[in-house]
């Protein structure tokens, strides 16, 4: 079970699970996984360095520091393209109402990641769901919708895809970049997971570095840090970042998070921050085997990347009755039907929040309740 070091209370993090449950459904890193001293060490020399200019409006933008990194490790020339945003949800609420008007349509997967779509939803914004292959959302398909619609921009998260850890080869990734472009519609990228690679193996160019005019790329730090630093960024062509910077956010606020990002740029160019993305991406690595292994021959992805399994079962079987079964077992999930799933039945579990020993124990009791309910084949019931 999850747990947080004394002093902390109901009302200061947003979802502790009851004891006893073993939640397997948050898509963030474990209290353990969490560098708190790092953070405390980098806040502490970004005061010492900065002074009372830590504590000011900081450039509407974001603090030259940050940008200037985060431009170095996304091969741009310069930071004029690179927005620090308040994390991907301000990032995606911030393009839904500066990009777009309410009643025109985002394009996305079939599948995606459920509180993205919310956030677009609450801008006004029509979804349209296109079909994918085991290559990625399939080429002829956006076509056509992009046809068959206003829209806005097209919304991909093409590496490490939440929930099905999914990555999109080059070659799709280029196929479906000549479609945007000839239909001359942006393309946003969510890339929250690239940083989290657990196998050492390369991952395809960012549709972003294949297309820079084209794509506006999402990055956050919530999955590699914390989420309590509501610190992310965007990388977009100069012009479409001057766009975004004319929002009155940015005027009445200035950077929409400055100490965190001063914070950050000291971790970074100390290179304390790629020491600890090492080690976050080995212990990472331990959770997914301990929990593949507990399930056992279930049919669950193995994920190259990212925090989390997808399982599929078959279309005789029911979600209701899965997840019935797992809370019977004392462990969360989540539903597939919540990321669009909506013919055989889909589950999605997380293994980025609790240890190793946790996990397969959370996924021996899952194999055992759902094997004992009926929910799974003969073959995997003895």
């Amino acid at each position: 079970m999850t747990e947080f070091p004394p002093g902390w209370r109901l009302g200061v993090v947003q979802e502790v699970a009851p004891p006893g449950v073993a939640d397997l459904g948050p898509g963030y890193p474990g209290p353990d996984l969490q560098p708190v001293g790092l953070v405390r060490y980098a806040y502490a020399r970004a005061l010492d360095e900065f002074g009372s200019a830590a504590l000011a409006y900081g450039d509407n933008a974001g603090a030259l520091p940050l940008r200037e990194v985060l431009a170095r490790r996304a091969r741009l020339a310069d930071p004029g393209g690179v927005v620090v945003t308040a994390g991907t949800s301000q990032a995606l609420h911030l393009l839904g109402t500066t990009l777009a008007a309410p009643g025109q349509t985002v394009v996305t997967d079939r599948l995606g990641y459920d509180y993205g779509r919310a956030i677009l939803t609450s801008c006004g914004l029509r979804l349209a769901h296109v079909p994918a292959d085991a290559d990625g959302m399939d080429p002829g398909a956006l076509d056509d919708a992009l046809a068959a619609s206003d829209t806005a921009f097209v919304y991909l998260n093409p590496t490490f895809h939440n929930p099905t850890g999914q990555v999109v080869p080059e070659r799709r990734r280029r196929e479906l970049l000549e479609v945007t472009a000839r239909r001359g519609v942006l393309v946003v990228e969510d890339d929250a997971y690239a940083e989290l690679g657990l196998t050492g193996a390369a991952t395809p160019p960012a549709l972003a570095e294949l297309d820079p005019d084209g794509v506006i790329r999402l990055g956050t730090f919530s999955k590699t840090i914390g989420p309590g630093l509501r610190l992310g960024w965007l990388t977009a062509a100069p012009a479409v970042a001057s766009r975004l910077l004319r929002h009155g956010l940015f005027h009445s606020g200035g950077s929409l998070n400055h100490l965190a990002s001063l914070a950050v740029a000291v971790m970074i160019t100390s290179g304390e921050y790629d020491q600890h993305l090492d080690w976050l991406r080995g212990r990472l690595r331990s959770r997914r085997d301990a929990l593949l292994g507990a399930l056992g021959d279930l049919d669950a992805t193995t994920p190259d990347g990212g925090f989390f399994l997808w399982l599929r079962f078959g279309a005789g079987q029911s979600e209701d009755d899965l997840m019935a079964a797992a809370a019977a077992a004392g462990v969360r999930v989540a539903a597939g039907s919540r990321f669009g799933a909506a013919r055989s039945p889909r589950i999605r579990l997380s293994y980025s929040l609790n240890r190793p020993a946790e996990l397969a124990s959370a996924g021996r009791a899952l194999r055992t309740a759902w094997a004992r309910s009926g929910a799974l084949p003969e073959r995997i019931s003895s």
